[in-house]
């Protein structure tokens, strides 16, 4: 288990929820991260957790409440890597499996929320600054058009959103599993390696931090390197910024890439003129190299619709824990607040 800094986000005389504070949770394949959000804008006490340490979602729930000291809680909202329809859920990267409505009595709260992850992202995106994203090659947004997310991490996440008379609705999607298709003749290999194994082969299946490790495998085959030693995906990432193995650089200049397919893909599918961004836990974590890497030119490479690509601009989204700002608004027009911010992304670093 392991604990991240608490932050605070509010003004020094913020007020506080006069019915008391609110869960947030943001739950993934590895992590499970929740924060208390005792006012407008004032999330914190957040805390990760590790998901395969608990037996049942609810027993990671008790552990943070326990944590910070059992505040009274009526209203929860939990983001979740994983479909969300109606009371039953089982999670796709997770074997956890529970009922909402139980969950929510057994946790003694009057509201709660269970949303997709990327639906929370997404409408994280209006409450961010400029300060929360690095631009990656050129391209202006448009305001008031359609915005894109997509984000590798344990799995792939794909959302968006779309403005409709002065607010945000998040596009719900599981665009992630849609079927992955190559672009090159190195990425036809690949697929071609996965389906000894997998039936159907999703984007997901390649484009994610396990994705990695069997595009490592995959390569390693194709190139005739002979039989090397299984490497996680965290190893492959060192094994290529730290030591320039040219097996590694090789596997993040594939993963670089179809991340730029796949974006681009979302982009054309969505209209997403306002821009494309970029979540999940991998992409921070390659930095320079990733600013640098083939996912911009792959991003703009298709075609007749170059011109069109090349005028949609990409983010890296870099702020810390960004998807707790979505569900916090979420639960807010839930409640019958107002979750509408204005989204214009005049300035950002760029980074390339």
């Amino acid at each position: 288990m392991s604990s991240a800094s608490i932050i605070n986000t509010a003004p020094i005389n913020a007020g506080t929820y006069a019915d008391g504070p609110r869960l947030l949770g943001d739950i993934g394949g590895t992590n499970a991260r929740f924060a208390l959000q005792r006012g407008p804008g004032r999330i914190e006490s957040i805390q990760t957790l590790h998901s395969g340490d608990y037996a049942e979602f609810v027993q990671a729930v008790e552990a943070y409440l326990a944590l910070v000291g059992q505040p009274p809680l009526k209203h929860a909202v939990i983001a979740m890597a994983n479909p969300v329809h109606g009371d039953a859920i089982k999670m796709t990267n997770r074997d956890w499996a529970f009922s909402i409505e139980k969950t929510r009595q057994r946790l003694h709260l009057e509201t709660l929320l269970i949303v997709n992850d990327f639906t929370a992202l997404s409408m994280a995106l209006p409450h961010l600054a400029a300060a929360d994203f690095t631009q990656v090659g050129g391209g202006e947004a448009e305001e008031g058009a359609v915005i894109g997310l997509v984000g590798p991490g344990t799995g792939l996440g794909v959302g968006g959103l779309i403005p409709d008379k002065g607010r945000w609705i998040a596009l719900g999607s599981e665009g992630g599993h849609v079927s992955f298709s190559p672009a090159d003749a190195r990425e036809a290999a690949l697929l071609a390696y996965c389906w000894r194994t997998y039936a159907h082969v999703s984007a997901e299946r390649l484009v994610s931090g396990p994705g990695m490790e069997i595009i490592y495998r995959g390569l390693a085959e194709i190139g005739n390197v002979g039989k090397v030693a299984p490497l996680t995906t965290p190893e492959i990432v060192d094994r290529a910024l730290k030591e320039g193995d040219a097996l590694c650089l090789e596997v993040l200049d594939c993963f670089c890439g179809m991340l730029g397919t796949v974006a681009s893909n979302v982009a054309l599918t969505l209209g997403a003129l306002g821009g494309i961004y970029l979540g999940g836990g991998v992409v921070p974590h390659l930095g320079a190299h990733f600013v640098a890497s083939s996912f911009r030119k792959r991003f703009e490479n298709k075609g007749r619709f170059e011109a069109y690509l090349q005028k949609i601009p990409t983010y890296i989204i870099t702020v810390r824990y960004p998807a707790f700002a979505g569900a916090a608004a979420i639960l807010a027009e839930h409640l019958g607040e107002s979750n509408h911010a204005p989204f214009k992304r005049t300035a950002s670093a760029k980074a390339g």
